[in-house]
């Protein structure tokens, strides 16, 4: 993967986590952990349509459509467990 290739797939993983955070809500907290969920999902994608050859919307060597969709799994399923309350005795 070539250095713009990279810079684009950070820039656009880091849009996905501040729109969700934008979108969800929360403190500084939550915006760090969006992002660090959205950009962890989002090569995570990437490695995996690399390997398997899966291509959904690409530009260049980036799997823009798989990373997408992985980025958002990994921010719902972070958010969703983040909710939880912890019960003190």
């Amino acid at each position: 993967m070539s250095i713009p290739g990279l810079v684009l797939g950070i820039i656009i993983s880091v849009l996905y986590g501040a729109i969700f955070h934008f979108w969800r809500g929360g403190g500084l907290f939550r915006l760090i952990l969006y992002l660090i969920l959205s950009i962890s999902g989002f090569w995570i994608g990437q490695i995996i349509a690399t390997k398997y050859h899966l291509t959904f919307i690409s530009i260049g060597s980036l799997h823009l459509g798989f990373s997408t969709i992985c980025s958002i799994i990994f921010l719902s399923i972070g958010h969703w467990l983040s909710l939880t309350q912890v019960e003190r005795i």
